[in-house]
C-alpha cells in the first residue's frame, strides 16, 4: 500500500510572521492526522524569511505535543550543521517525551548559504565531507551503549530513533544503500538524478537491523484544489517562491499571481522546467491520475509532499482534495 506524508518548510506568506506559520503548520498536522497521512516533517532551513522551521527539533515538539497519532519528524536535519551527539540528545528527548512517532531524516546539504553556514558551525572544515561517519556515530548514539563506550546519549541511547537518509544525488543513495536505511529523494526541487540514485539505492542495498529491504520515499511538490484552474492559480505562489530563491531575492511566500508563468522571461521559465518537472498540479482527477502515475514509474514506497500555498485554508484543503482522491482512510 502507497503511503502518503506531509513535508513542511512552515511557511512565512507575505503579511505573516513566524509564529502564525507555525501555528498553521500545527493545525495544518492536526488536519493530517485527521485525513490519513502517515508522517508529517518539518525541514531544516536558515537565513531564510519565508521558512519558520530553523529550529526544527522545537517545531517537531510543538508539532508532536498538539497531535495523537501521526509520526512526526524531520525531512531533514542538515547533519553537517550539527555534532551528532547533539541531534541524538534531541530526537532521544523527543522520542522519550512521543514514544514511536518521531523519525529522523538526515541530509548533507547545509539548508543555506555559506554565510549563515558559518554562522551556525564556525568554521566549514568537514563539514558535508564528513556526512557518512556523522551518520554512523549518530547512529551509535541511538543504539544501545555498548559496555566501554565514553560517551552516551541522555536521553538518546537506546531509543533506536528510525533514520533516513534524504538526498538529491547518488550520493546520498549510495550511503542510504550502505547503511541499509531508507532513502528519501527529493524529487520535489531536484528530479534530474531520480531515476539513477533510486536505481543504485536498489542494486547497492545491505539489510540492517533497521530494515530488510529497500524502502523508497520520494518528494513530491503538490498542489491540489477543486477544480485544475484554481489548482493552478494557487500554485503560482510556489512557482514565484523558487523564481525568487534561484534569482537571489528569496524573501516571504508571495500571494497567487494569475498568468504568472506565461510571463516569465526564457531564463526563469527554465528555472521552473528544471526543479518543478514532477509537481503534480490540479483538482482530484489530474492529482489522483499525476500522484499514481509517479509511484508506480518509480516504485515509491511512499510520498511526501510539500505544498507552499498562500491561503492557510486552501493549503488544508489541498491535502485534503489529495487524501480523498487517493482514497486515504480517515484516522
Amino acid at each position: 500500500m502507497l503511503l502518503l506524508s506531509v513535508l513542511d518548510l512552515a511557511p512565512v506568506a507575505e503579511g505573516s510572521d513566524p509564529g502564525k506559520a507555525l501555528r498553521n503548520s500545527r493545525d495544518l498536522a492536526q488536519h493530517a492526522e485527521r485525513l490519513g497521512y502517515t508522517r508529517y516533517w518539518l525541514a531544516e532551513h536558515h537565513n531564510m524569511a519565508g521558512i519558520a522551521s530553523a529550529a526544527t527539533a522545537v517545531a517537531i515538539g510543538y508539532i508532536a505535543e498538539g497531535t495523537r497519532a501521526i509520526r512526526a519528524g524531520a525531512g531533514g536535519i542538515m547533519l553537517p550543521n550539527h555534532a551528532p551527539l547533539q541531534v541524538a540528545e534531541a530526537f532521544g528527548t523527543l522520542e522519550c517525551l512521543y514514544p514511536g512517532r518521531i523519525d529522523l531524516g538526515l541530509g548533507r546539504a547545509p539548508g543555506t548559504d555559506t554565510p549563515a553556514a558559518r554562522a551556525l558551525r564556525r568554521t566549514l572544515i568537514g563539514g558535508e565531507e564528513r556526512f557518512p561517519q556523522d551518520v554512523a556515530e549518530l547512529m551509535a548514539y541511538l543504539d544501545d551503549p555498548q559496555p566501554d563506550q565514553a560517551v552516551i546519549a541522555t536521553p538518546g541511547a537506546g531509543t533506536k530513533v528510525p533514520i533516513y537518509i534524504l538526498g538529491s544525488s547518488t550520493f546520498g543513495a549510495q550511503l542510504a544503500a550502505y547503511f541499509g536505511l531508507p532513502f528519501g529523494f527529493a524529487s520535489h526541487f531536484a528530479p534530474q538524478q531520480l531515476e539513477m540514485a533510486l536505481a543504485l539505492y536498489r542494486q547497492g542495498f545491505q539489510p540492517s537491523a533497521q530494515l530488510d529491504r529497500p524502502y523508497v520515499m520520494l518528494g513530491v511538490n503538490a498542489c491540489a484544489a477543486d477544480t485544475d484552474e484554481e489548482a493552478e492559480f494557487l500554485f503560482t505562489s510556489t512557482q514565484q517562491a523558487f523564481v525568487n530563491l534561484r534569482t537571489g531575492r528569496a524573501g516571504r511566500l508571495p500571494p497567487p499571481l494569475a498568468g504568472y508563468a506565461e510571463g516569465l522571461a526564457p531564463a526563469h521559465r527554465a528555472i521552473l522546467d528544471g526543479v518543478l518537472s514532477q509537481a503534480v498540479v490540479g483538482g482530484p482527477e489530474t492529482v489522483r491520475a499525476g500522484l499514481t502515475a509517479f509511484a508506480e514509474r518509480h516504485g515509491a514506497d511512499e510520498m511526501i509532499l510539500t505544498t507552499q500555498v498562500f491561503d492557510h485554508a486552501k493549503r488544508v484543503r489541498s491535502f485534503e482534495v489529495v487524501a480523498e482522491a487517493m482514497g486515504l482512510r480517515p484516522g
